[in-house]
Order: structure tokens, then C-alpha cells, then sequence
């Protein structure tokens, strides 16, 4: 409970405002992250896959996203023939565009193929977001939005970010389902 009262509201909010941008725009929201957090990556990118899509709205734009985490054979290619600390660096070089949205899941913030890919991502104009534990570790100060928690319990970092990515599909899902409305997440009793 103490880690998920630390949650800022407003970070969150700014989070829906980039992901709508992006599903607006049609730009694509791609994801990655590590162990536990490879698995929040790939549930995150089917939640907004298919979770959000109005299909009574024929002319629904629906989420281009994609977790980067869920190609073995990719990754282990480049892991060997590369480093790997350039997995995520390298792909995406391959399917980012500048402007898309690149989301980085990490308990600590301070995975050396996260950090790099980071850094492409800022290289190429790419929105940023961070679902972080530790403190944030240095990805907190890399990316243009910080969901950050203070706890250093890997379990429970994990946990968090499930549970932040749940809120912010299960949200975007009800707000795109009815008429447009201001993005607000208010304290309740």
C-alpha cells in the first residue's frame, strides 16, 4: 500500500496524454524491459492492442503498440553477435520512427540495454516513459515521463508497474468507449 500511495497522479496522467498523442497520430508505443518486467512489456502491448479498441467505432484509431521483449531469437541473435546491452538499442534502430513513444519498464532504471536504448530513443526525438523502481536509478532523469517508486523489492517494483500498466489501459479503454474527456486521476476515500 505505501508503494502505491507514492504514486503520482500527475506523472500518470501525462503518460495517457502521450499514449492518446501517439494512438492519434498513429505513431507507435513501443515497449521493453527486462526478466519480470519483459512480461510487463508484452501483457502492456497487448492491453493496448486489444484491450482499448471500440469495436462498435468503425473509425476507431486503435494503439500501435509492441513489445520489443518477445522475439527470442532476435534477442539472442543480438545478445551474441552484438552485446547485450545493445538488444534494445538495435531494434530500435529497426522499427522506430522519430516521434514514437518508447516505454521503459525497470525496477532498478539502471539496465545498461535500457540506458542505451534510452539514449537512441532521445537521440531520434522519441517521447519517453519510465515505469521505475529504486528510485528510478538513471533512467529516471533520461526519460520525459517518470513513474517512479522508492521501493527497492524487486517483487514488488514488478507489481507496481502491473499494476500502473492495468490502470492506465483499463482507463484509456473506458475513456476512448465514451465521449472525450479531460484526463484527471483524483484521490478518493
Amino acid at each position: 500500500k505505501s508503494t502505491l500511495d507514492e504514486l503520482d497522479h500527475a506523472v500518470l496522467a501525462s503518460v495517457v496524454d502521450a499514449f492518446e498523442r501517439a494512438r492519434k497520430d498513429q505513431r507507435q508505443i513501443l515497449i521493453i524491459g527486462n526478466g519480470g518486467s519483459a512480461a510487463t512489456a508484452a501483457h502492456m502491448a497487448c492491453d493496448l492492442g486489444k484491450g482499448t479498441v471500440d469495436r462498435g467505432n468503425p473509425g476507431f484509431v486503435r494503439f500501435r503498440a509492441l513489445s520489443l521483449t518477445d522475439n527470442a531469437a532476435l534477442i539472442t541473435a543480438l545478445g551474441n553477435d552484438l552485446s547485450f546491452e545493445d538488444v534494445f538499442a538495435e531494434q530500435l534502430a529497426t522499427v522506430m520512427i522519430d516521434g514514437d513513444v518508447v516505454v521503459f519498464i525497470s525496477a532498478s532504471g539502471n539496465s545498461p540495454n535500457l540506458v542505451r536504448a534510452a539514449e537512441y530513443a532521445r537521440s531520434r526525438g522519441a517521447e519517453t516513459v519510465g515505469l521505475l523502481g529504486f528510485g528510478g536509478g538513471r533512467l529516471a532523469e533520461m526519460v520525459d515521463h517518470a513513474v517512479v517508486v522508492s521501493s527497492r523489492n524487486y517483487g514488488v517494483s514488478e507489481d507496481f508497474h502491473l499494476i500502473v500498466q492495468h490502470v492506465l489501459t483499463q482507463y484509456l479503454r473506458r475513456a476512448l468507449s465514451g465521449p472525450p474527456r479531460r484526463v484527471a486521476f483524483v484521490d478518493r476515500d
